[in-house]
Formats: structure tokens, sequence, C-alpha cells
């Protein structure tokens, strides 16, 4: 089955991604994604819900990157 949502745990240096399909069983574990591998990763992915947790400053580093690449991020309109 397909990924549908995916949650990323953004950290300084490593980020953990969960990913899930329709039934909510888990279709991606990576606990350990080096930061320039994530980019290469998300983009693997088909078109799904992302949601990260994480301080306030890594969604400012992560989402410009997230949308010059398509993606489209909840609560930002650039």
């Amino acid at each position: 089955m397909a990924i549908v949502s995916v949650g990323i745990d953004l950290a300084k240096n490593v980020f953990a991604v969960h990913g899930v399909d329709e039934s909510g069983k888990p279709a991606l574990v990576r606990p350990n994604v080096p930061r320039g591998k994530l980019l290469e990763l998300i983009a693997s992915l088909p078109p799904c819900l992302i949601g990260m947790e994480a301080c306030s400053g890594a969604h400012h580093r992560v989402q410009p990157a997230l949308m010059s690449q398509g993606w489209t991020c909840a609560g930002r309109d650039r």
C-alpha cells in the first residue's frame, strides 16, 4: 500500500521519519535519517501529508526546503 501520512521528528543532525499506509500500518520506519539525506528521502515519497514535530527554528529551516520541491506546508503562504 502507498504511504499516505509521514511524521518527522526534526532535530539538529539526525531525524526520525515514520510513514503509514491507508490502514495505519507502518510503511516507512527510519529512526536515523542524517540531515543531508532528509530531502532525498522526502523527494522519493508519493504526495502525502507530512507532520513535523520540532521547535519553531527547525520548522523555519525545513519548511522552505520542502516548499522549494513543491510541497505545501500548513500555516505557510509563501
